[in-house]
């Protein structure tokens, strides 16, 4: 069809998204998403919650149309879940309830951004904010990183430069890398929003699964001038169904992403606001996440372990204090979206690097979530994506 508007026909669909696809078939060992594990989603403590709404008083509140901001008790219960993440504010006016993380970004963008507008990211970035600022017609510039955060020479040359409208940051544990900026790195992106006036979107849904080291502050913690949205959500900490999560800025801010959420969706499902608030409210949060924790860091350690053993001596990883995903790379060229389909036809399914990727870079790395399979899974998958790697790196030496 022809009818179509110039925006979506530029538009292609999520990388991830459509691997995902190939997981329903049968004995697939999927490295792809970013998914929690199963026994790590509270169903007990869901269930029960979900049961106390319905045929309690408040079922109807729960099931009937709500303020666009998110219901109000859920809106001060978020105060202290921000709070205890190092996000402190003043009152309610400075939050809202987004339908997931990736809302708060759409809707940031909805907000900022027009035809032709630039947006730094750091480079690489999640994927599907490439996707959505593609949306909106507007053009992702990759600032420079490595393991201590941006490279502040060059993030700012490129503000002097472009102008951006934004900056995009996943500060910790970063999607895809697993990196986490430094202290300092975060304080000195702070001052540059605040010298140059520009806006930066913190996107930080993976700050509470950390295994070591010490947590590390937001960089919405050293705000100053009000030029820090933060954005987090439930998915990876309670359950990714129920589309909920949380972001925080100037009240200004806040009311003109309010508008572009009533023209979206209305408001985020009032039964996942009254179960996300029960479970906030009743203490079940930390608990379950202490429980997840174990989980995980044995699922990195055996992913990792495998890595070494299996992978060719030309690849290179990360090895992140939380998160959900490894970031590898080969010293030779090799295409990991050409090795795509031998590693499918293997029955095992990864995301390959260059998605993630403003330009043409990145053609020779990959990501790989472990959160999603269990330790015999990843020795069997690591193993097969060995194979078809060592085959590769023989093919173009």
């Amino acid at each position: 069809m022809s009818n179509y508007s110039t925006r979506m026909n530029g538009l292609n669909g999520s990388a991830t998204r459509e691997i995902l696809k190939l997981t329903v078939q049968p004995d697939m060992i999927s490295f792809a998403g970013g998914l929690p594990a199963a026994e790590c989603i509270p169903v007990d403590k869901i269930t029960e919650i979900t049961a106390d709404i319905l045929g309690g008083g408040n079922a109807l509140s729960a099931l009937q149309y709500g303020v666009t901001e998110g219901y109000m008790p859920f809106r001060e219960e978020l105060r202290k879940f921000l709070a205890d993440g190092g996000v402190v504010t003043s009152s309610v006016d400075e939050l809202f309830v987004v339908s997931g993380g990736q809302q708060g970004i759409d809707l940031t963008c909805k907000a900022f951004l027009d035809k032709g507008d630039y947006v730094l990211v750091e480079n690489p970035t999640y994927l599907a904010f490439l996707q959505i600022a593609s949306s909106y017609e507007a053009t992702p510039i990759g600032v420079n990183a490595d393991e201590n955060g941006l490279n502040l020479a060059d993030l700012e040359a490129k503000i002097k430069k472009y102008n951006p409208k934004f900056l995009y940051v996943v500060p910790t544990f970063s999607n895809p890398t697993g990196r986490s900026y430094s202290v300092e790195n975060r304080k000195a992106i702070a001052a540059l929003a605040e010298k140059y006036d520009i806006t930066v979107l913190e996107d930080d849904p993976y700050s509470r699964l950390r295994y070591s080291g010490d947590p590390l502050p937001p960089i919405k913690s050293f705000d100053r001038a009000g030029k820090v949205l933060y954005v987090t959500s439930f998915s990876k900490i309670l359950a990714p169904g129920l589309r909920t999560g949380v972001m925080c800025g100037d009240p200004e801010v806040i009311k003109k992403l309010v508008v572009g959420k009533q023209c979206a969706d209305v408001h985020t499902s009032g039964l996942s606001q009254a179960i996300a608030y029960e479970y906030l409210k009743r203490g079940y949060l930390k608990p379950n996440v202490e429980r997840s924790l174990p989980v995980y860091l044995a699922r990195k350690t055996a992913m990792t372990a495998a890595l070494d053993k299996y992978m060719p001596e030309e690849f290179r990883r990360t090895d992140p204090d939380g998160g959900l995903f490894i970031f590898g790379e080969f010293t030779v060229p090799i295409d990991t979206v050409k090795a795509f389909p031998e590693a499918v036809a293997k029955k095992v399914a990864y995301v390959p690097g260059k998605s993630f990727f403003v330009g043409d870079e990145g053609l020779n790395t990959i990501r790989l979530n472990y959160s999603n399979a269990d330790e015999e899974k990843i020795e069997r998958g690591i193993r097969a994506l060995g194979e078809v790697f060592k085959k590769k790196v023989t093919e173009v030496k």
